[in-house]
């Protein structure tokens, strides 16, 4: 697959940094369906740059630096077209050259289909010498290579070199010497300049997992353990003692269940690997020592939430803490500077969630995201020396002075009386209104929860003048095993009826009219908007369903010839609720008007759901799709077309 990247100065985009005053009417669909203004901000090693990405036409982005100095004017480096390359991720290896992911989504001329790709390549900040750092390929190669290889180590003292996990496959019909026999993921050491490459970790077949300690060493290999050449999400991990070259066992984590210790980090100096572990049914951050014999410590819990993950800093990525989510984000912190630090910022930010997002090799310079419910965030730069905080970049220009709505974490009572904790976002200035016009916003995974902070779907939903909200029912992640059950689609009935009853607490609180009360969701929610229909056909006056699951066996197949598929079946399962919990076996129970949307290049949920789903509703349903996107829909104008429609389609039939 070849990575077509377009080189050279932008000129015409360099001149602006997306900072323009917005003109005209308000057009809230464009300005809360745009894609931020700025993407993957990265501080460069010396504190005096910046890069990021600002978007450009349909899901192509332009890759910007720009000085911290006085009057620095951005200069375009350059731009992935989204036709299909699409930037993920840009990052600085040296003062003046850039390591940056691309991927895209393809269909593939073969049984994959559809599917995602990668690819690193290294640039200049000025846009000349571009390489590519994943492995190159060839005719003979024995299968599509899809991942293009991931940075393990930025090796900040080893300017413009990284350590990164490449990917290896042996080539079929070459003869001679020069065919190469390597096969999976290995670790080697690339110059990006010259592509000069040192193998460090030789590839191998079962190879999944790479950790390394922040100066080179990798400490920790993770292999796949596989039943009939398929995952049994099961992980054996093992690690290297200081200065040994000889791989101990660490232990078993099983990906699917939960069980055992996840690595996630090493600490040098410490000699320890940060990582996640089962405590009475919640994550919870551990250490095991990697001396000669290893064993684990526990090191942060709480008794109410899982420990959402790692706090990482600087160019080492050294751990400095844990975060946590109850009603809003915390978190604890291992070092006591970056503690002081954080809550004297925190005073000067009042009432933001603040993160460091970069920072300069010393560490004097800092690059800070700041955000809130009502602020979609800004990023930042600390001069830690001379004690001054200026804000650099705006994250989303569209809604600069735009009222944003309140978001208020609140819990109501499911059918069985369990509390489900939500968040209720209310239109701004309206907060006391009773009678309106109401949306439930399942979140997607299901796997995932929604936090308090900024969503552009609920804000766009809030300025439009409809209540909204968010209910993490019983089978979202982040409350615990208990919290979990069987997950949202074994547990179908105990999600649904939690999603039902957000329905009911709105119209019971008199928040919502009930002739005015619809569901939308994305995903997983869009999934249980549709089943919720088929459930109570007469709560919802209109469901919304962005890429939705709508046949579990469907969900099922399309997985076939991955080798996560054993995971992903069992994830589902078996029994009467593929049946009884796919809402195409039961269209015909639905009785309100349906909205669907869908890109053709989905791989987390086939097109093709939608498009049976909308056959079998018929004249009920409206279909919406796009032939170049994938299942974010990660396109301005879509974004817009999407939620204009939205707007439209649920006060037609709330009968405004």
């Amino acid at each position: 697959m070849s990575i077509r990247v377009s080189l050279g100065v932008i000129l015409l985009l360099a001149t602006s940094l997306a900072h323009a005053q917005n003109t005209g009417p308000f057009d809230a669909a464009a300005a809360f369906g745009a894609r931020p203004s700025v993407m993957g901000v990265s501080l460069s090693p010396d504190g005096k740059r910046v890069a990021y990405m600002a978007p450009a036409a349909g899901q192509g982005a332009v890759l910007y630096t720009v000085g911290l100095e006085k009057g620095a004017k951005p200069r375009a480096v350059t731009v992935a077209n989204g036709k299909p390359d699409r930037f993920s991720s840009c990052g600085w290896v040296a003062d003046d050259r850039l390591v940056c992911d691309i991927y895209g989504v393809s269909k593939m001329p073969s049984l994959l289909g559809v599917a995602p790709w990668s690819r690193l390549i290294a640039i200049n900040a000025n846009g000349t010498n571009l390489k590519l750092l994943s492995t190159e390929e060839s005719g003979y190669n024995r299968w599509v290579q899809l991942f293009g290889g991931a940075i393990l180590d930025w090796l900040p003292d080893d300017s413009g070199s990284v350590l990164m996990v490449r990917s290896y496959q042996p080539e079929v019909g070459r003869k001679g010497r020069t065919a190469s026999i390597a096969e999976g993921f290995g670790v080697d050491r690339i110059d990006t300049r010259t592509l000069e490459i040192s193998h460090v970790e030789r590839a191998d077949p079962i190879a999944i997992d790479y950790i390394t300690d922040g100066r080179g060493a990798v400490r920790i290999k993770g292999l796949r353990v596989t039943s009939a050449r398929l995952d049994t999400g099961v992980i054996h991990y093992l690690y290297r003692p200081k200065d040994s070259g000889e791989w101990k066992i660490l232990g078993d984590f099983n990906s699917a269940t939960g069980e055992g210790f996840r690595p996630l980090a090493v600490d040098h100096d410490l000699n320890v690997a940060y990582g996640l572990k089962k405590k009475d049914g919640r994550w919870a951050v551990y250490t095991a020592s990697l001396e000669e014999d290893s064993h684990e410590e526990l090191l942060y819990s709480q008794s109410e939430v899982d420990i959402a993950g790692l706090i990482r800093i600087g160019r080492r990525q050294r751990v400095v803490g844990a975060s946590y989510v109850t009603e809003t984000r915390h978190a604890e912190y291992l070092s006591a500077d970056i503690k002081q630090l954080l809550a004297s910022l925190s005073k000067a930010l009042p009432g933001k969630w603040l993160r460091v997002a970069g920072a300069s090799t010393d560490e004097s310079t800092l690059l800070l995201f700041a955000g809130s419910d009502t602020d979609p965030g800004a990023y930042y730069i600390l001069d830690r020396k001379a004690h001054r905080l200026d804000t650099f970049l705006v994250v989303r220009d569209e809604l600069e002075g735009v009222k944003l709505a309140s978001v208020k974490p609140i819990s109501y009572p499911s059918g069985d009386g369990v509390m489900v904790p939500a968040y209720l976002t209310l239109p701004p200035g309206r907060e006391d209104a009773k009678g309106l016009p109401a949306i439930v916003l399942p979140h997607g995974g299901p796997s995932a929860r929604d936090e308090w902070g900024f969503d552009w779907l609920s804000q766009f939903f809030a300025n439009r003048g409809y209540a909204v909200l968010q209910p993490n029912f019983r089978g979202s992640a982040g409350y615990g095993d208990a919290w979990f059950q069987k997950n949202g689609f074994r547990s179908w009935r105990i999600a649904i009826g939690d999603i039902l009853a957000a329905g009911h607490w709105l119209v019971g609180q008199g928040i919502a009219d009930p002739s005015k009360l619809g569901i939308v969701g994305w995903s997983y929610g869009g999934y249980a908007a549709l089943q919720s229909a088929v459930v109570e056909p007469d709560t919802f006056k209109a469901v919304i369903a962005i890429a939705p699951v709508t046949d579990l066996s469907a969900l099922k197949e399309e997985f076939r010839i991955f080798t996560n598929y054993a995971v992903l079946s069992e994830f589902i399962g078996e029994g009467p609720h593929m049946h009884e919990g796919s809402p195409i076996e039961h269209a015909d129970k639905i009785k309100v008007p349906v909205l669907l949307f869908h890109g053709a290049l989905d791989r987390n949920v086939s097109i093709a759901e939608s498009q049976h789903m909308a056959e079998r509703l018929g004249s009920r349903c409206q279909l919406v799709t796009w032939d170049n996107l994938d299942h974010s829909l990660d396109d301005s104008a879509a974004r817009a077309k999407m939620l204009g429609t939205s707007d439209a389609f649920l006060r037609q039939a709330f009968g405004k």
